[in-house]
């Protein structure tokens, strides 16, 4: 299984967090993720920018590499 790793600047808060997690989560090939304020570790077989596609979608606030 594989590990992707992304990192986030200007995530502020809770909620935030939760939407980004639900949406990871929902992907194809994703097995876990685990969100904080300053990135995410995602397993699973999925591409990264797949994984960062889908956090821009969001439309938040937020820088995403």
């Amino acid at each position: 299984m594989a590990q992707q790793s992304l990192r986030f600047k200007g995530v502020e808060n809770a909620d935030q967090i939760n939407r980004i997690t639900t949406t990871l989560m929902m992907l194809d090939g994703v097995d876990s993720v685990e969100v904080g304020r300053h990135g995410a570790d995602v397993e699973g077989r999925v591409r990264r920018e797949t994984l960062i596609q889908a956090v821009r979608a969001l439309k938040l606030p937020i820088e995403v590499e």
